[in-house]
């Protein structure tokens, strides 16, 4: 019986997903990060955003907007297409956001609507969580984007090992 009323409601968030949002683009021009925080970010996410201001490829760059609640900034990210961010930083080197009650969630609405979301180390819902309020570091939105945080955490990891 339970079983049976998870499936009916992922099938009508599924509905509700495509019948409001369509989809997240797959890459969008805003980022959203507490830049107040970044003496602290590791290197893979000084790069990032060092990427957001200053493109590489010589394109404009992309915009900040971060409004400090996470239900808002992912809400403009899903509409938009970007990147929300709260990384794991040298204060709160799990991070901040609470894993069972904040990442899941957000982190499975921006999956449905096509986006990614990753931890630093994993996807986001491959979390096997071991404690009720256990944290985690989060990067969600357009799939090109969070695509390329993964690929600067990967470069991070290969250069280390070595």
């Amino acid at each position: 019986v339970i079983l049976r009323r998870v499936q009916t409601d992922v099938i009508a968030f599924r509905s509700f997903v495509d019948g409001h949002l369509s989809k997240v683009p797959n890459k969008g021009k805003i980022y959203s990060i507490n830049e107040g925080n970044a003496k602290n970010w590791d290197e893979p996410t000084k790069k990032y955003v060092e990427r957001c201001k200053f493109p590489e490829d010589g394109s404009s760059p992309k915009s900040l907007r971060y409004i400090g609640s996470m239900v808002a900034d992912v809400h403009r990210t899903l509409l938009y297409g970007g990147i929300f961010m709260y990384p794991a930083d040298k204060k709160s080197p799990n991070g901040k956001l609470r894993t069972l009650y904040e990442v899941f969630p957000m982190s499975f609405i921006m999956e449905q609507a096509g986006g990614q979301a990753f931890t630093g180390t994993e996807r986001a819902l491959d979390i096997i969580p071991t404690k009720i309020h256990q944290r985690s570091p989060i990067f969600l939105g357009s799939f090109d984007d969070v695509e390329e945080v993964k690929s600067l955490y990967a470069f991070n990891e290969a250069n280390q090992a070595t």
